[in-house]
């Protein structure tokens, strides 16, 4: 008996339906191929820039010069005579802010790569769409130069940044700011200079070749990090680099490998209309690679 026209338009509809789902299996598949070749080929360019840290150990008597507040920071979160870092691996998970000016939040995971010396890093992140539909998103600053890479299943590109100064004092801002999570980077023996502004805060100023930025970081009576600012930085809008001021916090604070670090974060864009957050996040695994 021949088919009825509703029935054969069903399975016309479920054919159709297969091969889309099909091609966006494929198309994922091969995007995932596609990214990860990149990372590996970034993480290869981290690796070989690498320079020897010196010295070896966190010296405490090398610190009575700092302002009092980045003093008591350091001896409330090391250990003198510890180990310094000279790489870290950490994991996030936690929510992106993909509006420009609402709320559209999406849950995202991400790997991360900091090599110290040359300072580097590479944080490779998937963000949920819709089911099954991710955006990869790599925030990156290697051999003196900022990468900041979106793409659709990690095939087709949104966004690609790079090359420019704007994007390098962007990402290397980057670096200094998440040197909470490998806080003997912000050791004046690994090249950050410290500037005394208050008794609960100070400037801290790391220069790599020809990029050079500069934050305020706020300190709390415990002596942790509570905040980090920044008077502009590189916000993308409409396809254009605009300095904004920007902000990012630090809280839950726990030991990890003889380190007080926090374990949550926020980062914020500080708009005339008030405080735009665009990043929450939570580190689900840190391992730490330390001077042999």
């Amino acid at each position: 008996m021949p088919s009825s026209p509703a029935t054969a338009m069903k399975l016309r509809l479920s054919t159709a339906s297969l091969i889309f789902a099909g091609i966006a299996v494929a198309a994922a598949g091969m995007g995932k191929m596609k990214w990860s070749a990149e990372t590996r080929a970034l993480r290869t360019r981290l690796d070989a820039a690498r320079r020897p840290v010196k010295p070896e150990t966190v010296d405490f008597n090398t610190l009575m010069a700092l302002p009092s507040p980045v003093q008591r920071f350091f001896r409330t979160v090391l250990k003198d005579h510890q180990p310094v870092l000279a790489g870290v691996r950490v994991k996030h998970h936690g929510m992106f802010n993909m509006s420009k000016s609402g709320d559209k939040w999406h849950a995202f995971t991400s790997d991360q790569m900091v090599v110290t010396q040359r300072p580097g890093f590479d944080w490779d992140a998937r963000i949920g769409i819709l089911p099954g539909l991710n955006v990869h998103v790599r925030d990156a600053y290697a051999t003196g130069e900022g990468i900041l890479h979106a793409a659709l299943l990690g095939l087709f590109t949104v966004a690609h940044l790079h090359g420019s100064r704007d994007v390098a004092e962007g990402e290397i801002m980057r670096f200094l700011a998440e040197a909470a999570w490998y806080p003997t980077a912000l050791l004046p023996s690994q090249g950050i200079r410290w500037d005394a502004v208050d008794a609960s805060s100070a400037k801290a100023t790391l220069e790599d070749g020809n990029v050079k930025q500069t934050l305020l970081f706020t300190f709390t009576e415990a002596g942790l990090i509570d905040s980090v600012r920044a008077e502009a930085r590189g916000r993308t809008v409409d396809g254009r680099v605009v300095p904004t001021p920007w902000q990012g916090r630090f809280w839950n604070y726990a030991q990890r490998a003889g380190m007080s670090i926090p374990l949550d974060g926020e980062v914020m864009w500080m708009l005339p209309e008030g405080p735009k957050p665009y990043w929450r996040g939570r580190i689900a695994e840190i391992a730490y690679e330390f001077v042999q």
